[in-house]
């Protein structure tokens, strides 16, 4: 058990955006047992007490888009908007193998972990390598890697520590529609054998913005309803082949797709008819500001996307577009990309941003009920961040304050489940030595082995 005391905490629930001199109790489950103000509870000898002395106690950040293997390739593709940046760095992954994307993906959730985010939609580089798009399309065929390039990024994630949803790409130009259904069922019992209380789902990995099959929709309603998932979809992300983007909008609503558990990444180069259709349909959308701001990709239409009702999720997306997975950082882009966007600071407000990155892509992916916010009864995944190392001055607005001033610098713990992980910026994993120790040594191989960077 451990008791939290002493702390400005940030809920993020229904109440008070900000209570003082709070305390919080974990019980041996990793869950939040109860929460108060004043003088804490007595606890049994031998729990844990930890002192915050004032500092902020907030949720851990959820990002609702990711690729946690791209750790290692952050800087290629600078001078590239989406496509050109894709073929530097997911080329890069053709020449890698299982093992290898083991580390990789270890070393991204560490550094996700380490930098306030506790719980992580991961999309896992698929079993098909990347190749070059065509006017932003598949054209289909290749040879499959082994299925353990899939499974070992999932082992990885359990055993950084982080919580996850593993979602996978279905392939689907490559084998009849029974092998396809039947690589993604071995995924599926994988995820199932592992520790539920880190894999909190799984996920289809929609990729019908670049399928050449007519049929890729129908093909990932049948998954999601076969397997019980989730369907994150990369659509309408980039300037490239825009009226070919939304054409297939037509391909998710006349399959049926549209609804709860479809996701939308990224849903920037959209209109007001597809918005509001998404919207009434009960579909989400993950928001990746940084990412987008970064690949030139462009500004979601997040005033039209929120009246409209959809739910919306922040992602950091991945360290090689971003660069610093830092989700202070990923806050202020989106607030002042959509302030600067709409000339009103009204827009979107710090205490909207930071409800967007936590209880909001919890809402969005469908696990709200275990993360995303400090009420009892949920995973104790918190951040201890200290607004006077460095001193960012007095507390006038804290909500403001912890999202517009703080940041990695003030970030000093992490907790997960009530176990610290990370301190001052450095893992407590066992392994974080050994994952950096094999980046370094073996990716510059396989740069020098297959000459990468082009």
């Amino acid at each position: 058990m451990l008791l939290v005391t002493n702390a400005l905490l940030i809920p993020v629930d229904d109440g008070p955006d900000v209570v003082p001199d709070s305390w919080l109790l974990v019980g041996d489950d990793g869950r939040i047992a109860s929460r108060g103000t004043g003088t804490p509870p007595s606890v049994p000898a031998g729990t844990e007490v930890l002192d915050v002395e004032g500092k902020f106690v907030a949720p851990g950040f959820v990002s609702a888009h990711s690729h946690l293997f791209t750790s290692a390739t952050r800087g290629l593709g600078v001078d590239q908007t989406l496509y050109g940046w894709c073929d530097s760095m997911l080329g890069f992954f053709a020449n890698v193998g299982p093992d290898l994307m083991y580390w990789n993906t270890l070393h991204g959730s560490l550094d996700f972990l380490g930098n306030g985010v506790t719980t992580a939609f991961d999309f896992t580089d698929p079993r098909l390598p990347w190749e070059p798009m065509i006017a932003g399309a598949r054209t289909g065929g290749g040879e499959l890697r082994p299925l353990e390039y899939l499974t070992r990024q999932a082992d990885a994630k359990a055993d950084a520590g982080i919580r996850y949803i593993n979602a996978v790409g279905m392939d689907v130009t490559v084998g009849t529609d029974d092998e396809i259904f039947e690589r993604l069922a071995a995924v599926v019992a994988h995820d199932a054998a592992a520790d539920q209380s880190l894999r909190l789902k799984s996920a289809v990995f929609g990729a019908v913005q670049w399928s050449p099959r007519r049929d890729a929709a129908e093909l990932e309603l049948e998954a999601m309803r076969r397997f019980g998932l989730i369907n994150e979809a990369h659509f309408l992300e980039t300037r490239e082949a825009v009226d070919v983007q939304r054409s297939k909008f037509e391909w998710y609503a006349e399959a049926g797709v549209l609804g709860p558990d479809l996701i939308f990444g990224h849903f920037i180069q959209t209109t007001p008819e597809i918005i509001d259709r998404a919207a009434e349909a009960g579909s989400g959308m993950s928001w990746q500001p940084a990412s987008n701001g970064r690949l030139a990709s462009g500004n979601a239409d997040l005033p039209h996307i929120l009246k409209a009702g959809m739910t919306v999720g922040v992602g950091l997306d991945d360290q090689a577009c971003t660069d610093v997975a830092d989700p202070w950082g990923n806050m202020r882009i989106g607030i002042f990309q959509q302030r600067a966007a709409t000339g009103d600071p009204n827009t979107m407000s710090p205490e909207l941003m930071l409800r967007l990155h936590t209880i909001g892509s919890a809402k969005v992916l469908g696990i709200d009920d275990r993360v995303g916010s400090l009420e009892v009864g949920k995973f104790a995944d918190f951040l201890v961040v200290d607004p006077r190392r460095p001193d960012i001055g007095p507390l006038w607005h804290p909500v403001a304050n912890y999202v517009l001033a703080c940041g990695l610098r003030n970030l000093k713990q992490v907790y997960v489940g009530g176990k610290l992980v990370s301190e001052d910026g450095v893992s407590t994993n066992p392994l974080a030595a050994e994952a950096s120790a094999k980046l370094h040594e073996q990716l510059p191989l396989v740069a020098t082995q297959h000459g990468w960077p082009a």
